[in-house]
Formats: C-alpha cells, sequence, structure tokens
C-alpha cells in the first residue's frame, strides 16, 4: 500500500492544519487505507500491528464526524491499558486542536473519578477509556451512549487475551444500533471473527503486513530526553562519538529551520532540507553534502526521501518519526555497503510508548542509552587528540623542530615537561581537539557508547581571575545581545561618573566610522590570529567577512570592530563558542579594555 498526502483524503481545513503543526505530510499506509473507507461511513476491521500509525488512521475520521455543538458522547475509543488510553488521548487531542467546541476525556481504572465525572457532565464528545472503567460508568449513569456515532475496538486482540471479551459485549449491546464499528488487531483468531459477525454490518477488511525491516547493520540506541534538553543532549553525543557525517531528522519544517540556527550557533557546519526549499536549493544543499562541505543535514522525511548517500556515520532521530516504517526507512541511511552504523533516536515523555509500539511492529533491536555528562565529553575530546598525536607520529607526518627543542634542553627543561607544555598549550588553544584529522590521518571515534569518568584540566589561574573579573562587571548574558547596541557617546558627557557597567556603552575606535568595538575573551595565550577571528565570525552568524574591521590582539583578549548594526547578532551569536578551546563571552568594548594589556 502507497503513502498518500493528507490532503489528499478528503479532510477538513481544521483537520489538515492540526495534522500539518503534528508533522505530518503524508499518511501511512494503514492512514491511506482506512481513512477514507471510514469517512464513507462504513465499518471497517483494520488488522495492523500497533506502531503502523493505526491511531492517527481512526482519530482523524472519528473527529471529523463528532458535531461539536452536541455536547453529548459520540466516539468511544476502548483500549485495553491506561497506557495506550492515555496515548490515544493525546493524539486524538492535537488532531481536534483546531476544532473548536470538541472536547475528550481519558477514562481508566486508577485515576480520579471526580475529574472523570466533571469531564463528562460538561459534555465530553470523545471518550477513551479502558473497559472496566467504561463499564463502571455506564452502570452509575454517568456514561450515557444514545447520541454515540462511532466505537473503536484498539488492539482488541490484547483486550481478548486480558478476559475483557464480557465487558466489550457488554459495552457493545448497549450502544446504538446506528452507530459505526472499527476492529483494530494485530491478529484476527476466531474470537474475534465471533465478535466481528456479531456486531459487525458489511466491514471492509483491510491488513497492513507487518514487515520486520531492521537493519542489522546499524547499531540503535535511543535516549529519554526532556524536550528543552535535546539540543544540549544531541551537541553532547556528537562530541563524545566524534561525529562528523549524518542526517538529523526533524518532524517539521520549522524544527529543521530552528534546529539548523541553534546548531549553526554552537559553531557545527549543517545545512538544512525540507518542503519549502526550492529544487534549485535542494540540488545545490545535496551537491555539498555529497562532497563533505559541511557536517550534518537537517532535514524532514519527505525532503530527505530518495537521497542517495552511502557513508554516513550516523543518523539521529531528533524528532519520533511518525511509525515504524518511518523509521526504519531512516535509520537505513547509514550501515550501508557491509559498514557499521549509528541510529540515535530521542523520545519525551509518552513517546517512549510509541517507540515500544514501534520496536514491536518492526521487530527492532533498539537499546536505551545513557546521555554522556560533561566529564564525559571532555575525555573524549581528550582521547581524539590523543588519537591524532599517535597516527601523526607513526605516519611522521610532522615537520621537524631540533633546534627548538635542542634550546629548550640546554636551558635545563626536561624533554617530559617540554611534551606536557605543548599538549597543554595546543588543548588549551583548541588545537587537535575541534579540528579535522592530520593529513592522512583518520581520527577515530571513540569507542563504545559510554566513557570512563575522568575530571577535566583545570583552566589555568590567569583564566579563573580574569572570568572572575568580567563577571563581576556585569557580563551581558546571551539574551542582552537581543537588543541592538546602544549608539556611542560624544561631547563633554561621554563619561558620565556615574555609570554602572562598561556594557552600557558602545565604543568606538575611531578608525573606521559605522563600526562599533567588541571584547573577545582569548588572545595571544590562545594562538588567535585575524583569520581566526574572522573565520569564526563569518561562519557562525553567515554575515559577509567585510563586516568586521580592524582587530586589536593582546595577550589575553583582544578587541575587534563590527559594524553597529550587525554587533548585537554577532555578540548573541557567538556566546558560548569556542574558539582555540576558549569559550567565548563577547561584550561591548569599553576605554579601558582598548588601553589593557
Amino acid at each position: 500500500m502507497e503513502k498518500r498526502p493528507f490532503n489528499e483524503l478528503g479532510l477538513s481545513d481544521d483537520i489538515l492544519k492540526a495534522v500539518g503543526k503534528m508533522g505530518f505530510e503524508e499518511a501511512a499506509p494503514i492512514q491511506t487505507a482506512v481513512i477514507p473507507t471510514i469517512m464513507q461511513g462504513r465499518d471497517v476491521v483494520g488488522q495492523s500491528s500497533t506502531g503502523s500509525g493505526k491511531t492517527v488512521a481512526f482519530a482523524i475520521p472519528a473527529i471529523e464526524r463528532v458535531d461539536p455543538k452536541l455536547r453529548a458522547v459520540q466516539v468511544l475509543v476502548l483500549c485495553p491499558t491506561r497506557e495506550l488510553a492515555v496515548q490515544v488521548a493525546e493524539e486524538t487531542g492535537k488532531i481536534a486542536l483546531f476544532k473548536k467546541g470538541v472536547m475528550g476525556v481519558p477514562i481508566y481504572g486508577g485515576q480520579s473519578y471526580e475529574r472523570q465525572f466533571r469531564a463528562l457532565a460538561a459534555g465530553a464528545q470523545v471518550v477513551i477509556g479502558t473497559p472496566g472503567r467504561i463499564m463502571d460508568h455506564m452502570e452509575r449513569g454517568t456514561l450515557k451512549l444514545d447520541q454515540l456515532k462511532l466505537v473503536v475496538l484498539d488492539e482488541t486482540d490484547r483486550m481478548l487475551d486480558m478476559g475483557f471479551r464480557d465487558d466489550i459485549e457488554h459495552i457493545l449491546k448497549a450502544v446504538p444500533a446506528t452507530r459505526q464499528l472499527l476492529f483494530f488487531s494485530a491478529t484476527i483468531p476466531r474470537a474475534i471473527q465471533d465478535l466481528i459477525s456479531r456486531y459487525s454490518k458489511d466491514p471492509a477488511w483491510i491488513k497492513i503486513e507487518s514487515v520486520a525491516q531492521n537493519a542489522p547493520q546499524v547499531e540503535q540506541v535511543y535516549f529519554e530526553v526532556d524536550r528543552r534538553s535535546k539540543i544540549e543532549a544531541l551537541t553532547r553525543l556528537i562530541d563524545v562519538h566524534d561525529f562528523r557525517y549524518g542526517i538529523i531528522f526533524c518532524s517539521t519544517k520549522i524544527m529543521v529551520d530552528d534546529l539548523d540556527a541553534h546548531l549553526h550557533s554552537r559553531g557545527y557546519l549543517t545545512d538544512r532540507l525540507h518542503g519549502d526549499i526550492t529544487q534549485a536549493q535542494r540540488e545545490r544543499v545535496m551537491d555539498k553534502f555529497h562532497r563533505r562541505g559541511f557536517e550534518f543535514l537537517v532535514a524532514t522525511d519527505v525532503a530527505a526521501r530518495g537521497l542517495d548517500v552511502d557513508d554516513l556515520e550516523v543518523v539521529i532521530n531528533f524528532d519520533l518519526p511518525n511509525d515504524a516504517e518511518d523509521y526504519t526507512h531512516r535509520i537505513g541511511r547509514t550501515g550501508r555497503a557491509g559498514k557499521t552504523g549509528r541510529a540515535i533516536t530521542f523520545v519525551s515523555g509518552q513517546e517512549i510508548y510509541k517507540l515500544q509500539s514501534m520496536v514491536r511492529w518492526a521487530k527492532l533491536n533498539i537499546r536505551r542509552g545513557t546521555i554522556p555528562s560533561l566529564d564525559e565529553v571532555e575525555e573524549a575530546r581528550t582521547n581524539v587528540f590523543f588519537e591524532k598525536i599517535r597516527v601523526t607520529l607513526d605516519a611522521k607526518q610532522f615537520k621537524p623542530h631540533n633546534r627548538m627543542i635542542d634550546r629548550l634542553l640546554d636551558q635545563g627543561y626536561a624533554s617530559t615537561d617540554i611534551c606536557s607544555a605543548l599538549i597543554d598549550l595546543l588543548q588549551g588553544s583548541g588545537g587537535g581537539t575541534g579540528g579535522p584529522p592530520a593529513k592522512g590521518a583518520e581520527a577515530k571515534p571513540a569507542a563504545g557508547w559510554a566513557k570512563p569518568v575522568k575530571a577535566p584540566k583545570p583552566a589555568p589561574a590567569w583564566a579563573e581571575k580574569k572570568l572572575q573579573a568580567k563577571a563581576e562587571q556585569e557580563v551581558p548574558t546571551p539574551a542582552a545581545w537581543g537588543q541592538a547596541a546602544p549608539p556611542a557617546a560624544s561631547g563633554p558627557e561621554a563619561e558620565p561618573s556615574t555609570r554602572k557597567s562598561k556594557f552600557e556603552r558602545a565604543v568606538r575606535t575611531g578608525r573606521e566610522t559605522g563600526m562599533v568595538t567588541l571584547f573577545f575573551n582569548v588572545g595571544r595565550k590562545q594562538l588567535v590570529t585575524p583569520a581566526d577571528v574572522v573565520g569564526k565570525i563569518a561562519g557562525v552568524t553567515r554575515l559577509p567577512a567585510d563586516v568586521v574591521g580592524a582587530i586589536d590582539i593582546h595577550q589575553r583578549h583582544l578587541l575587534v570592530d563590527v559594524k553597529e548594526e550587525h554587533a548585537a547578532l554577532i555578540g548573541k551569536k557567538l556566546t558560548g563558542i569556542r574558539l582555540k578551546g576558549q569559550l567565548l563571552a563577547p561584550a561591548l568594548a569599553s576605554e579601558s579594555d582598548r588601553e589593557a594589556e
């Protein structure tokens, strides 16, 4: 069964808007087959395992049939467990988001009766619950089914296995004879066939085969992560495993744009692909991706369909896919040509139940992982740096510096101290930890998914003092960069004695008009060059290089002139970005900064 766009299924604008907000661009096979049939008013028997997308398949036509003006139960969904009832209720609520006046309620054991009484008395039109609690409300008279239009039996075989057959028959006998009846089940044993023959009227039988599409060469791991922590978790995993080439999947176009911007602001090389990208842009992006012109492609499922990329290191499901078929298509893009690939999936809240359903349906081999700590990230970077040094030594791909080494030895320094000083200098300046591997050498990613915890090397004393001094002088937070830089003062009142902070006013250098000066907490100590500064600003902000003017590099800081209209953006984007291994804290410069050495 082929997939079809939702806008070809005859749905209302309100439903299409909700489906778009949920990130669905195409209907899954079960949805494509079932939705039009249910919309025609026929009873349906859908043989499809959990994880195939059947919840949306029956929830969309169910919401379409609800009359918002009628404050009575019109749709009843029976589920075997409270967890499934909650999941179905959440999905149904999302679909009904833009259909005003439609209200639903989950009803299951273990939840407060009072809450359920209030929702039913308020006129909930959609009720999702377990058979036992539904029958309990019927007996109490708090659940009336005389206006019922549609009954759904979700995972019917599990309900029968759990001993709910008598409850189901009791409920079906109490509903109006004119109701529409839908059965969804992974298997159709004799007991279910008996129920269908007794209570259904000329049902349409629709079967979606369960196919194991698991990729054996792909190591699959999922992480339970709060939505607000996903970006931090993503960057830690990228850094720990030193991933350099992969696809990150998001469910919506908006999320693709947002994540692409966030990763760029943190210094990662990314580009994006979704339905609003023109064909010409798509070709340029893909050509650059094939040439490894950037590290990560952030994309939606539809935009990424048909991509011919064979050597991906990792596929990351930043958003959980809609169904198991989409999941297997995504992860199948890595681990090709006999290579071992990795697939990382983030799940939040109730999504864990959806993932478990996908695992059962597609017979996935996926295990749970733990997000690495900051210490583990630092340890992984050290391991990568060590490997680069070892490979370079083995390949003898370095220029001898015997004369300088002999000079240091002649002055009484031990060879181990010289090596330690060089390594400390390189790690402090970022040399070897963030750049590409040495020519002809391929850095190996850290082995395994878990790393031993090791305390990071403490920062030099001068750096701690400098950062503390900057903090005491009210270094602005990233949010402060959302406002435009204030104009420079001039005349006799340019330096009021009551000024609270040196960040309240920009200081012009006088070298170029229309420029303001920014302070950066790196300098000659970190071996920073003007090219490093211009490259970092242009790479992170995507602004042209001519926005940068004069650059004045001091021992432990530098001053850079930038065009006044871009100062706020540059400060905001570069805050927290690493340059030569140092986390940047840009700020508007003061006269004392210019005079300091």
